[in-house]
């Protein structure tokens, strides 16, 4: 990001901390999960992103009271922010660890890559170390993960990956619902039902529906264990790959298979700059073994 010449003074009370509250406050849109994230008092958190738009002169973020928006500035300032924080983890974290590869997923890793990533360990002397991240990057965006498991198509902007496989989805329904009796349900039939949505990390929206039948949101959530639990207690109904849905199970949701639903992509992904040195290898070694990944 560029800054006016009066303001380049001014940049120097910048802090690291101050970068941190204020990427924290973008990728959880709220004060509130913010601070719970950086395990701080909220007080704290609002005075250090005062004390950065006043340092830099300009207002980051647009507050509502339902949500906290960036600005034009502010989009501007995370582009700038965050592989700058992410080569700084990573260099920080290289000389804490030595040569390991963090591997970021949301959820529903694939069996198969634990045994790869102790193939790959073997044959180049590098760790893999897989880390759960609830960002919409799988920790790629906050510099917690070198690589990262990705459900999205098209790939975020300035990231690479390939495509390990694609699979089916399953519908979870409210088990008290009278439609949980149903064999299956078809993907037409949820634009009449409110969907539970995954804002962070999810694989369902109602834009995949046709314009003027598309599903009504019924609840947003943050992960899928938040998802899993708004389903159960009757908020709406959700949709999931097969392979997450058989792992992750909960009394009062009901699983069925969902015809005429598009298929979930899962991705292996790294970023196109500054990215850790075994990232490409390790990612061509899934896509060389992803018959073995693909779920069962």
């Amino acid at each position: 990001m560029t800054l006016p010449n009066h303001l380049y003074a001014q940049r120097m009370n910048v802090e690291l901390r101050h970068l941190r509250c204020f990427l924290a406050v973008a990728e959880e849109g709220g004060f509130t999960a913010a601070a719970h994230r950086l395990h701080l008092a909220q007080p704290t958190l609002t005075r250090n992103i005062r004390t950065l738009e006043e340092s830099l002169g300009v207002r980051l973020f647009e507050r509502t009271t339902r949500r906290t928006e960036l600005t034009g500035k502010g989009e501007a300032l995370r582009e700038a922010v965050v592989p700058l924080l992410r080569q700084l983890d990573c260099a920080l974290t290289d000389l804490r660890n030595g040569d390991t590869l963090r591997v970021g997923f949301s959820w529903g890793l694939p069996e198969g890559l634990s045994r790869l990533a102790a193939r790959f360990t073997e044959a180049t002397g590098t760790g893999v170390e897989f880390i759960r991240c609830d960002t919409p990057r799988a920790g790629l965006d906050t510099g917690r993960a070198d690589v990262a498991l990705l459900r999205s198509a098209p790939l975020p902007k300035g990231l690479r990956g390939v495509l390990l496989y694609e699979e089916p989805r399953s519908a979870a329904v409210p088990a008290g619902w009278k439609l949980a009796e149903r064999s299956e349900l078809d993907w037409a039939e949820l634009a009449g039902l409110p969907l539970i949505v995954n804002i962070v990390s999810g694989t369902t929206f109602p834009d995949m529906w046709p314009a003027g039948s598309r599903p009504v949101v019924g609840s947003e959530c943050r992960n899928f264990d938040e998802w899993l639990e708004q389903v159960a207690v009757g908020l709406g109904v959700g949709t999931a790959p097969v392979s997450a849905a058989r792992r992750y199970t909960h009394p009062s949701v009901r699983i069925m298979p969902l015809t005429g639903a598009p298929t979930v992509p899962a991705y292996l992904t790294y970023p196109s700059h500054g990215a850790h040195p075994q990232a490409a290898r390790f990612t061509d070694h899934a896509w060389r073994a992803a018959e073995e990944l693909q779920p069962a």
